[in-house]
């Protein structure tokens, strides 16, 4: 029982982690999806968007310091994934300032380099919301605005050399069976960046008609994600029409053990479908022996060669570190 709920907890947290645990928004209570105004935005990348300048910023937001001592919250989805219900209202309480940093920025777990010990210590509420039914990654955007506005954030990024993971194919020419071309003939014009897998989405199936067990008209065209697994006890990634890029970027969260960025040097081109699952480890430090590890899957590294003929290479390689220049207590509202 013990470890059926700590394995419980940690899938969650898979899930909230990734940020693509909400389902999608739906239409109000007597009104059609038809007759709802169309001021859904376009969806450039964050990259894309922070290359060309743009600023986007919330329309009111509220920022207050936290010392109710009440757990950690957030409505919206912190995490690096693309998914959450939309809708153009954040709130989030009782997080350190490190968790809107790296939410504005798309970082992930990463460390930035420059910060405060406070950052990590104090602990804010903030309220905000804006027009529309933007994207996530504006969102960001718009979080990025209110922390320079708000705690005089100043920021720029440098490309160090680093420890990093090449993600390098197992065997010469040849990929895992859970690892397929997505195939040119299949429509897939509608590409999500708000649903997440499991949210079916138009477009004509193609031969291939499940991956992993996952039907693929159960996966939004265009994203990668988790979903739930086969058994508990696991996490599951899977995508559709992706590039191995986008899936190098999946692979370091917490779930996987992987604590370097993942570069891909597969020297595979065009985008894929695919479905991986492995074992969570055993919480060694909590679970009672009398309560062995009852799972015999896979470990994540079993699972990245045996499912998508994939393995890791340590190596060092540049990546883009955003560095901290300035950052100062909150101004009041």
């Amino acid at each position: 029982m013990f470890r059926s709920r700590a394995l419980s907890l940690i899938a969650l947290g898979f899930t909230l982690w990734w940020g693509v645990g909400t389902p999608s928004a739906q239409a109000p209570a007597g009104e059609s999806p038809a007759a709802q105004p169309a001021t859904r935005m376009p969806r450039p990348s964050l990259a894309e968007m922070e290359a060309a300048g743009v600023r986007m910023a919330f329309d009111v937001a509220s920022v207050k310091p936290d010392r109710s001592g009440a757990p950690a919250y957030s409505r919206f989805p912190l995490g690096p994934g693309d998914g959450y219900t939309p809708g153009g209202f954040f709130t989030a309480s009782n997080q350190p300032l490190i968790v809107y940093l790296r939410f504005a920025y798309k970082l992930g777990q990463s460390d930035l380099v420059g910060l405060p010990a406070w950052v990590y210590a104090d602990r804010f509420d903030i309220e905000a919301r804006a027009q529309g039914i933007p994207t996530k990654d504006q969102m960001r955007l718009m979080m990025q605005s209110l922390l320079v506005d708000r705690f005089k954030l100043v920021t720029h990024t440098e490309r160090q050399t680093k420890p990093v993971l090449n993600l390098v194919l197992a065997r010469a020419g040849k990929t895992g069976p859970q690892l397929r071309a997505h195939p040119a003939k299949e429509s897939c014009a509608v590409a999500s960046t708000s649903t997440p897998p499991g949210a079916a989405r138009p477009g004509a199936p193609s031969e291939m008609s499940s991956i992993f067990g996952v039907p693929l008209t159960e996966i939004a065209c265009g994203s990668a994600g988790p979903m739930p697994a086969s058994v508990a006890g696991r996490a599951r990634l899977v995508g559709r029409n992706v590039s191995i890029g986008r899936i190098a970027a999946l692979l370091m969260n917490p779930f996987a053990g992987l604590d370097r960025p993942v570069l891909d040097r597969t020297g595979l081109m065009g985008t894929f479908d695919f479905g991986l699952e492995w074992s969570l480890p055993s919480e060694s430090a909590q679970t009672p022996a009398s309560h062995p590890q009852d799972d015999d899957g896979p470990t994540f590294l079993e699972a990245l060669r045996e499912q998508l003929g994939l393995t890791l290479k340590s190596s060092t390689g540049p990546v883009d570190v955003l560095v901290i220049d300035h950052v100062e207590h909150p101004t009041e509202n």
